[in-house]
């Protein structure tokens, strides 16, 4: 099966090399500096472990041909771009979307016929570095399902290949298990604010403490929607559900203990890296997701406005907040938020 990877961030360089590396006839989409780079000497790809390994990924701007399987690995921001950009080859693929949040099926299911269409979520972590590289921060699952169908021979077959180079599962249920990946990826806000690692930010039991009083505002957005959560693999719904029920003291602490222990290089989160890359995030889909269902039912999430708008004003401005800054304006948009 020939696969095009349309977006050479993080996610989409680690995808496009480990399938290269397993044998895989694969085409990287990405922009020019990085396409250009990869060409001339290759992906480098340095490892959980701290190892670095060169692989020869094909790389291109645009398409160049059909292609059997379509891995759109952008951002949901950039999808119809994305689609627009290389729709001449795009008429007859599968599809395998891969963006965090809950809209990347519906953005694209415009341009797609519903059954030629499958849905991810990638648990495994990287870094894009500079033009040519990208760290592989952690290893993890890549769970794939039927967004707007039921699970089939070509899901099964789309894993196989897949299967090759990464962990796969496959569920009955992809899009409750996407509303549980929303809040695993609620924490990528506030390094996006200071423009710090997951470490250096979770290091800091007070960023700790307002990650807590985020997830317990989204939560209860989600539940008085009636949205229903699935269990990912090895992360259990209850361990959100958990974290958001016990003393915020307590929540924070373990949050101190395992967030600055994720990789031995600096993670920076997805919306943090599009802010570095001097592109819009996909705040908006992350926590803002759960301001729009909240100002739509009548259940206001004023702490995650609070942010989408700080880290929108990041976007703009190119300026980020101090720690200092950041603790004053939402610590006390939590207590405010508590009083009223």
């Amino acid at each position: 099966m020939n696969i095009a990877v349309i977006g050479g961030g993080a996610i989409g360089s680690i995808v496009a090399a480990e399938l290269t590396k397993v044998g895989e006839d694969v085409l990287l989409v990405a922009r020019p500096d990085h396409a250009r780079a990869i060409n001339n000497k290759g992906l480098r790809v340095i490892r959980p472990d701290g190892s670095a390994e060169t692989i020869q990924v094909r790389a291109a701007e645009r398409l160049d041909r059909a292609y059997a399987l379509t891995i759109f690995a952008t951002k949901s921001q950039d999808l119809e771009s994305s689609y627009q950009d290389n729709n001449e080859f795009l008429e007859k693929t599968w599809v395998l979307t891969t963006q965090n949040g809950v809209q990347g099926d519906n953005l694209l299911r415009t341009h797609f016929e519903p059954d030629d269409m499958i849905s991810s979520i990638v648990m495994f972590g990287a870094t894009y570095t500079k033009p040519g590289e990208v760290t592989y921060n952690f290893t993890g699952d890549w769970i794939l399902g039927r967004p707007f169908s039921t699970i089939d021979p070509k899901t099964h077959e789309v894993g196989g290949i897949l299967k090759k180079a990464f962990p796969i599962v496959v569920s009955n249920n992809i899009t409750g298990m996407k509303w549980l990946k929303l809040f695993v990826n609620f924490n990528n806000c506030l390094p996006a604010l200071i423009g710090k690692s997951m470490q250096e930010t979770y290091s800091d039991l007070d960023f700790c403490r307002i990650s807590v009083q985020l997830l317990r505002e989204g939560l209860k957005v989600i539940k008085d929607a009636d949205i229903e959560l699935v269990s990912l693999p090895n992360f259990p719904v209850e361990r959100i559900l958990g974290m958001a029920q016990m003393p915020v003291e307590q929540a924070a602490g373990i949050l101190n203990k395992t967030l600055p222990g994720l990789s031995k290089e600096p993670l920076y989160g997805s919306i943090l890296q599009s802010i570095m890359r001097g592109k819009p995030s996909e705040i908006d889909f992350i926590n803002g997701e759960v301001v729009l269902i909240g100002g739509n039912i009548g259940s206001p999430a004023p702490l995650n406005s609070k942010v989408v708008d700080m880290v929108h004003q990041v976007e703009i401005s190119g300026k980020y907040f101090s720690k200092e800054e950041v603790k004053e304006l939402l610590i006390s948009e939590k207590s405010s938020v508590k009083s009223e």
